[in-house]
Parts: C-alpha cells; structure tokens; sequence
C-alpha cells in the first residue's frame, strides 16, 4: 500500500506578505528618512524585500514552481515600492 501524495499548498499568502512587507518598508523609507535619502533608501528596501521573498519560499518548503513564486514575490514588490516611492517623489516636489 502506498501513501498519495500531498497536495501542494498554495503560495499566494507568502507572494502576497512580501507585497506587504515592501508596502510597511517603502512607508517607513518615506516616514523615517530625509528628503534627500529617500531614493538611496528605496533600492536597500528592495533588496530586503527580495531576500525576504527567498527565505518565505524556502520555509514553504515547496520546490513546483519556487522560481516562479519568488518572481512574483520580487515583482510585486517592486511595483508596490515604485508607486510608493513615486507618491512620496510627487509629494516632495508640491510642499
């Protein structure tokens, strides 16, 4: 007798908490930092957030489709720190 195989969880909680986390970053990058810092601070939060995106995809303990997931991750984050960061750049410019 054989044992089936597990069915693989889904990995859009841990793509999804790496958006997030760069969301708090790319927030706190804008709250903490000086005006003039803010843009040399953004790529450290995206390196953060990729590691990040890398240390959650390996917990999930999941190899079908880790590149791909990390991808996403990484992405996501991207975008969501970009539109953060241009936000923050509009904002510095009209006060």
């Amino acid at each position: 007798m054989t044992l089936p195989g597990l069915a693989p969880r889904a990995g859009y909680g841990g793509i999804v908490g790496v958006w997030v986390a760069g969301a708090v970053i790319a927030i706190a990058i804008g709250i903490l930092a000086p005006d003039e810092w803010r843009a040399a601070w953004m790529p450290v939060g995206m390196a953060a957030c990729l590691i990040l995106a890398f240390v959650v995809q390996l917990v999930q303990g999941h190899s079908q489709g880790f590149l791909r997931r990390v991808a996403a991750s990484a992405l996501g984050a991207f975008v969501v720190m970009g539109l953060i960061g241009l936000g923050l750049g509009l904002s510095s410019m009209f006060s």
